[in-house]
């Protein structure tokens, strides 16, 4: 089993952790855009356009790939979606090895280390895994990562705890689309 040798999987929008005060959601516009991600792979909706960066990155035997990470900050609530094709030297045999790595590497940021909620399942054809976990200062993190062959797609929504089970949250989870 080779895993990736760097925490590829962190988040870039954990600035949205380390708020300390309690904010009013701002009212996010009527109209979400259909964002494609690296070469159309999936789609998903955001309320604007967000940033995308290119992360270079290794797997354990050395090879280089690439992580085409997705976000964008609407009020107090921020969308990441990231995407990656694993290069043939990480062992994809069995899903569930790497999306549980997904899991450990991210709950090292959530307040006591480890999730509130964790369900496997799959989606679209892919295994997967949702999470829920708190964050310092009484923030919340929602992820979805799955597998579909080489294919890793992950996408978290953080904000003030409650808000990863409300509208916004719902509507971005619920816009995935994988493509074939």
């Amino acid at each position: 089993m080779t895993l990736l040798r760097r925490g590829l999987l962190a988040l870039p929008a954990l600035g949205l952790a380390s708020r300390t005060e309690a904010q009013t959601p701002l009212r996010l516009p009527e109209q979400w855009y259909g964002v494609e991600v690296e070469d159309n792979v999936f789609t998903v909706q955001m309320p604007g356009v967000p940033d995308h960066r290119i992360v270079n990155d290794t797997s354990a035997g050395g090879t280089p790939f690439k992580l085409h990470s997705y976000s964008l900050d609407a009020g107090s609530f921020s969308y990441v979606a990231q995407s990656a094709l694993y290069p043939g030297d990480v062992d994809a045999g069995n899903p569930r090895v790497i999306l549980q790595a997904a899991l450990d590497s991210r709950a090292r940021s959530l307040a006591g280390g480890k999730w509130s909620k964790v369900e496997w399942r799959q989606v679209q054809g892919a295994a997967a895994v949702e999470s829920i976990g708190a964050l310092p200062a009484g923030n919340a993190l929602r992820q979805l990562v799955l597998l579909k062959g080489r294919r890793f797609v992950s996408l978290a929504f953080l904000g003030p705890a409650g808000s990863v089970t409300g509208p916004e949250a719902q509507r971005f989870f619920a816009s995935l689309k994988l493509q074939s």
